[in-house]
């Protein structure tokens, strides 16, 4: 049930290219429509929390490069909830000056940070687990972070080690975690795997905003200072003049490292909701319907032959007509084509020169 205290954060400041030519630094993957269904990744990240928060209470912290896109993008939401960050400081200065500014707005606020690039395939059980997780923080002093239930033994993700032994009394699906891991080597995550207890941390956070202005207080406190001073401009014509002159002092450092690997009542919600951070032409494949060919066609008009393992991204009216591919990479945009292999991919943008 949508409840008016309930808040949502997209962090949408990334410059990721990693979809050229798609994506580019102007217009990174959060704003393009990397699925072919008609709306961006930030599009379907707000369509996702509908029915959890009012449009009133969405806020997009971006680069402010990006701010007019956002806008353009998310027109329901109000224009003056797009926080524009002068400079990248990496998320935990992102979330500190968001937080703040909620804060002065709504001091009961029960905030869901999620980034802007990411997809979720079962969105009904997403929206459960999220509603429990605001309901477990609206009680608690706690921070709570999703655990995706691994699939593979993935490298490129970190991971979060839960003790399954003592679920949380208030909720049987919450559980405390005992660590925060980094993205680990092959035979580390095979590990993980066998163990049970490891989830991957897909980067989606629940907490009142009291508790994470506490928890900047006590283990940021240089930067919750800034935006502190702040609290009585937010919202006002100077707000965007004095963040453009203190943000910069702010230390570059996640949130993670930050605050949830030093705070106590870190809690995580195991979930399985079809979720990718979409970070390669390889993870669109993984989450794209594919034939029996293990390709997926992304497109109007697309014929395939003779083709096994392989994803074609044109989106454009022209016809396009592929045969004897197995492993590549097969997309158009704007008069740029890319025919490349996937296990090259990482390379691709030191030669277009992203």
């Amino acid at each position: 049930m949508m409840k008016s205290h309930n808040h949502l954060v997209i962090m949408a400041g990334g410059v990721g290219s990693r979809f050229w030519p798609m994506s580019t630094p102007d217009k990174p993957k959060q704003f393009i429509d990397v699925l072919g269904v008609g709306r961006t990744l930030l599009q379907l990240t707000y369509q996702r929390f509908r029915d959890i928060c009012p449009p009133e209470n969405v806020w997009v912290v971006t680069n402010e490069r990006y701010a007019d896109i956002c806008r353009e993008q998310l027109p329901d939401m109000p224009a003056n909830n797009v926080l524009s960050e002068p400079c990248r400081r990496n998320t935990a200065p992102c979330i500190a000056y968001v937080s703040w500014r909620i804060k002065s707005q709504d001091p009961q606020a029960n905030i869901v940070v999620t980034p802007s690039d990411h997809i979720v395939t079962d969105e009904t059980e997403f929206r459960r687990v999220i509603t429990q997780s605001l309901n477990f923080t609206a009680e608690t002093d706690a921070i709570v972070t999703l655990g995706m239930r691994p699939t593979r033994p993935e490298t490129g993700y970190g991971y979060i080690q839960a003790d399954l032994a003592s679920p949380s009394p208030r909720n049987k699906e919450i559980f405390r975690v005992d660590s925060f891991r980094e993205k680990p080597d092959r035979a580390t995550a095979e590990r993980y795997i066998a163990q049970k207890q490891y989830f991957w941390n897909a980067g989606i956070f629940i907490w009142r905003v009291s508790t994470i202005v506490n928890a900047f207080r006590i283990y940021q406190p240089a930067i919750n200072k800034i935006f502190e001073d702040l609290a009585p401009y937010y919202g006002t014509d100077k707000e965007q003049a004095l963040i453009n002159e203190r943000y910069p002092l702010c230390q570059g450092i996640s949130v993670d490292y930050a605050i949830m690997e030093k705070a106590e009542e870190i809690f995580v919600c195991p979930a399985d909701f079809g979720w990718s951070d979409l970070g390669t032409w390889g993870s669109l494949l993984t989450q794209s319907q594919q034939d029996l060919y293990g390709n997926a066609a992304i497109g109007q008009d697309i014929a395939l032959f003779d083709t096994h393992n392989t994803i074609i991204h044109t989106t454009g009216e022209k016809k396009v007509v592929v045969q004897g591919l197995d492993g590549y990479i097969v997309a158009e945009k704007d008069n740029t084509l890319l025919i490349c292999q996937l296990s090259e991919e990482q390379r691709i943008a030191q030669f277009a020169g992203i």
